[in-house]
């Protein structure tokens, strides 16, 4: 028995041991684990909170509509690099081989003589130097030049573009959150006055139906805090698509603060629009098209003239692989000469197409005045937004003073019995309303100020 027993006792020690072995290895691998654990929770806490310069500025740095626009300034780049180079003489080579079944020869006197190798190589370097091409490649150049010009508008259109994209995506942000810290409220004060519901229904005071029109209201209002919760969720998924971040990213926004001075901003309506009018990307862009499109007409009316080039070659010719051995002519030669082409006649296909080029010119002449009046509009629509959203925030700043006024009185007098849950309710939708809608003036005024700075072409 007492075998038994010590026999028991070593088990258990073998035991003891084991699980302690275990707990060591969890510890040790744990000790590595949690420290780069904690690391990466403390570089996401530590991460800077985003304020709306640095999301505009994020968004231009990473945006897509940015690189591509890059992209496309390189592209015009190398273009002109490649009407620059037709300027400069090319050299070409070529090199053939020739096998003849019969020998080449002339008869002199009756008598046959050969004149000729059956094998026959050549070769050749020719350089060739533009002269005069009736003003095509200086206006290709000037062309490629305008190309290059139109693509750095282009980009300046797209920093426009993502600026504003980032700067209402922050907005919207903002005020998503705003609403949701008023659904909490909302739900709060609801769950209090459930609360005093119940105690004054327990009392007799007032009908069971009114307590149950507070639990209807409260779960509403839950489920009105639930959507908002959505709309901070999807309005975060916005802004990371704008600044080109992983869409389930976390981001912490620092609020921004609107100066007092900024309310009083006295914008001038003719002055915005001088402004748009000159520095608007659309505007600039059309106007350099309609240069290419002139320069088009002049380089297609460029066939009128004849096209000189200077032309330089090395030959040889032989009948070995390297053409250094003729028996029959000389084995190499330097010509050099001019060559001018001009198409005399064409069926009238150079007069069609200068004036195809240029109806395309006039085209584009007409599209800036429809562009022009367009951006007039947005102009003046969104100094009418500025306007609108500056006086809605005064109308929404009294009345919500007078909503929070309303329902404090309006729970008291319920508390007291002179009330129904109706009116307390009802003074609830009121100062919920008044709240949602001063933050809505406020973030209105901002994306407003946003698409203003859009529509004159201010980053």
């Amino acid at each position: 028995m007492t075998k038994i027993i010590e026999k028991i006792k070593g088990h258990e020690k073998l035991k003891t041991k084991r699980i302690f072995f275990f707990l060591l290895i969890i510890f040790i691998f744990t000790g590595f684990a949690f420290p780069c654990a904690a690391e990466n929770k403390k570089n996401t806490f530590d991460e800077k909170p985003l304020t709306l310069k640095t999301a505009v500025d994020e968004a231009i740095l990473n945006n897509f509509l940015i690189r591509q626009a890059e992209e496309r300034e390189k592209a015009s780049f190398q273009k002109e690099k490649s009407a620059d180079s037709d300027f400069f003489p090319k050299l070409t080579s070529s090199y053939s081989y020739n096998h003849l079944n019969d020998a080449p020869y002339a008869v002199f006197g009756g008598r046959p003589y050969a004149i000729g190798p059956n094998n026959n190589f050549a070769w050749d370097l020719t350089i060739t130097q533009p002269v005069f091409t009736g003003f095509a490649l200086t206006t290709r150049r000037k062309i490629a030049a305008l190309g290059m010009d139109i693509s750095e508008i282009i980009k300046d259109q797209a920093v426009l573009d993502v600026a504003k994209q980032a700067k209402t995506a922050f907005f919207k942000v903002l005020l998503t959150r705003k609403a949701l810290k008023v659904a909490d409220e909302e739900v709060k004060q609801l769950k209090a006055h459930v609360h005093d519901a119940e105690a004054i229904y327990n009392q007799g005071v007032v009908p069971y139906n009114d307590l149950l029109k507070s639990k209807v209201a409260l779960a509403q209002a839950r489920q009105n805090r639930v959507k908002a919760l959505s709309r901070v969720s999807i309005s975060l998924a916005a802004l990371n698509t704008v600044l080109s971040r992983n869409i389930t990213d976390k981001i912490r926004i620092r609020e921004y603060r609107e100066s007092a001075d900024s309310l009083q901003e006295n914008y001038k309506l003719p002055v915005l629009f001088k402004t748009a009018v000159n520095k608007r990307p659309e505007l600039k862009h059309l106007k350099l098209a309609v240069q290419t499109a002139d320069l088009g007409v002049k380089l297609i009316k460029s066939a009128y003239y004849p096209s000189i080039t200077l032309i330089g070659r090395y030959e040889r010719s032989g009948d070995n692989i390297t053409a250094s051995n003729n028996d029959y002519a000389n084995d190499h030669n330097i010509i050099v000469g001019l060559q001018a082409k001009w198409t005399i006649f064409n069926w009238g296909k150079t007069k069609a197409d200068a004036a195809e080029a240029l109806h395309e010119k006039k085209a584009l002449e007409q599209k800036i005045k429809g562009v022009k009046n367009s951006i007039l509009l947005e102009v003046k629509s969104a100094f009418e937004h500025i306007k609108l959203a500056r006086q809605n925030i005064d109308t929404a700043e009294k009345a919500l003073a007078q909503a929070e006024e309303n329902f404090r009185i309006t729970n008291i007098q319920y508390q007291q019995g002179v009330n129904t849950s109706t009116e307390v309710l009802d003074a609830r939708t009121f100062l919920t309303n008044a709240e949602v809608n001063l933050f809505s003036a406020r973030y209105g005024y901002r994306i407003a100020k946003a698409e203003l700075a859009r529509a004159v072409g201010e980053k």
